[in-house]
């Protein structure tokens, strides 16, 4: 099909920076005067992958039967001082080359916006961040977002908006010329939020460990960041493996926010359509501060966004290098990563449960009970400094691992089962939600409480301040650590049911701090 009728033609897409989105406006015009050469200029702050977007529509164009004559076309996104990057404005420049040379019916589409990559035979493929286009698109109430198939379910999960999967170019223009041929896509949030969640691992596998297991709870019922020192083969990895297996199940905000980032970072999986279970994300020690935070040219999230509402378990943790290690103060103390450029400064949820496990010392048996440790004093001390005061001050729980006996691990009575431990870590969870509706931020746990709520929710007996006195002056402790202390025990009593902090529960929370000055002395 020959089109010869040039005009100026406007269509709707979007940009997504950080977990969030903005609406683009693609203007095409077409001069009409034919030339020799390929004239197909694009603006705007356009990146390699969007300037290489010409050859890609007119190939898919030419294949699908639209012979575009070789005029001028000026394709300017709007507006021109973001910058756009990735494929996902094929499938806006080649309706808006379309609809310049009147191939598509005159109507008007300003409550549609478009997105996808177009392959060389037309078919469409997917795109990232469709997740925060489609709260965008509700946001600018734009009625219809015509999407790639394989991003149609995610971004259903908003409603308020009517989301198209499409296949082909053909596919969309016969839409837009007839009204036919496509059916907004429906899908039920509740049921995908609810799906029962499958575990193939559980609390039941591990034999002996009470002590990890009492620790692993508290961190789970409060949100409590958890570090597991341990000689080898003692049952730390398989703990932390367990943790998602007690988390309580996400709200559908947390579930949102997390599938906003997956979906930016382009890893979800495109059958879920929403992240239902909190992630839980184990990098090797090998990676580096940008995988870990998240970096690039244009940031993309890392692993500790990847872990939002979930676990980021660093297994072998003095292995990881300092660098890489120190980059985490800020996320583990406000929640966020803010990355900045030349260009952009962006700024990524990370507010994650951080669980480490390490061996006391290189060979891993100092202060066993069984076993002779080969390391001098000199090269524990080395091997545990790598680990610095802040950040060990910035994990609440730190609890000692020691390998299991043969008759604990020959043992044939049944240890308790993750569905048990669950249940008391939604109960706790719940009076955590209860008592924290109120705050003026969004906080659902013990750990993301402020100085104004520790105040008002960790009042102590004399009892109390006594026991955590002592604690403070003897161990040296910082004003970080009895802050996270109180936070502790507010959940200690939370499993309990009770209202009022008890001297056992400012105890116990101690306890969980005790480590750090048996090993960093």
């Amino acid at each position: 099909m020959c089109l010869l009728s040039p005009m100026l033609y406007k269509t709707l897409s979007a940009a997504v920076f950080g977990i969030d989105a903005n609406i683009i406006e693609v203007e095409v015009d077409v001069s009409g005067i034919k030339t020799d050469q390929d004239n197909f200029i694009t603006v705007g702050l356009p990146d390699a992958a969007v300037r290489e977007s010409k050859m890609r529509v007119r190939a898919a164009l030419k294949n699908c039967g639209y012979d575009i004559p070789p005029t001028h076309i000026t394709i300017n996104l709007a507006p021109a001082d973001i910058r756009k990057e990735g494929s996902g404005f094929d499938l806006p420049m080649a309706l808006g080359i379309l609809g310049a040379y009147g191939g598509l019916t005159p109507k008007q589409i300003d409550d549609c916006l478009f997105v996808g990559e177009l392959s060389l035979d037309g078919s469409i493929r997917g795109i990232r961040g469709a997740l925060p286009i489609a709260v965008e698109a509700r946001g600018r109430k734009i009625a219809k977002l015509i999407v790639p198939e394989i991003n149609a379910k995610e971004a259903a999960v908003v409603a308020g908006v009517d989301v198209y999967p499409v296949k082909s170019l053909l596919d969309v223009i016969h839409f837009l010329n007839t009204g036919n041929g496509i059916q907004p896509l429906r899908v039920e949030t509740l049921e995908l939020l609810h799906a029962k969640q499958h575990f193939s691992v559980d609390f039941k596998d591990v034999r002996g460990q009470q002590t990890a297991k009492r620790a692993m709870e508290v961190s789970a019922a409060g949100g409590h960041n958890l570090l597991m020192i341990g000689a080898p083969g003692s049952g730390k990895t398989m703990l932390a493996k367990r943790m998602p297996t007690i988390l309580p199940p996400m709200t559908f905000e947390e579930a949102l926010e997390t599938t906003k980032i997956h979906s930016v970072a382009g890893v979800l999986d495109p059958n879920a359509g929403l992240v239902a279970t909190r992630s839980f994300r184990s990098p090797h020690h090998t990676i580096s501060d940008a995988g870990l935070i998240g970096g690039g040219m244009v940031p993309r999230p890392g692993e500790v966004s990847l872990a939002h509402n979930g676990v980021l378990f660093l297994d072998e943790l003095p292995e990881f290098p300092r660098n890489v290690l120190e980059v985490m103060r800020q996320p583990l103390e406000d929640g966020t990563v803010t990355i900045a450029r030349a260009a952009m400064t962006l700024t990524f949820p990370a507010r994650f449960m951080l669980v480490a496990a390490m061996n006391p010392c290189p060979c891993g048996f100092f202060n066993d009970r069984t076993r002779d440790c080969r390391c001098t004093p000199q090269v524990v001390q080395r091997y545990l400094s790598k680990i610095s005061g802040p950040l060990l001050d910035r994990i609440d729980i730190h609890v000692d691992v020691p390998a299991v006996n043969y008759k604990e691990m020959r043992s044939s009575s049944e240890p308790e089962n993750s569905d048990a431990i669950r249940k008391r870590v939604e109960a706790a969870r719940a009076i955590q939600l209860e008592r924290l509706s109120k705050a003026s931020e969004r906080i659902y746990c013990n750990a993301q409480m402020g100085p104004q709520q520790i105040r008002k929710y960790c009042a102590l007996t004399e009892d109390g301040e006594r026991i955590l006195e002592r604690a403070m002056t003897q161990q040296g402790l910082s004003a970080r650590a009895h802050d996270r202390i109180l936070k502790v025990a507010r959940t200690v009593a939370d499993l309990e049911g009770t209202g009022p902090l008890a001297t056992k529960h400012i105890a116990e929370a101690i306890q969980y701090r005790t480590l750090d000055r048996t090993y960093w002395v």
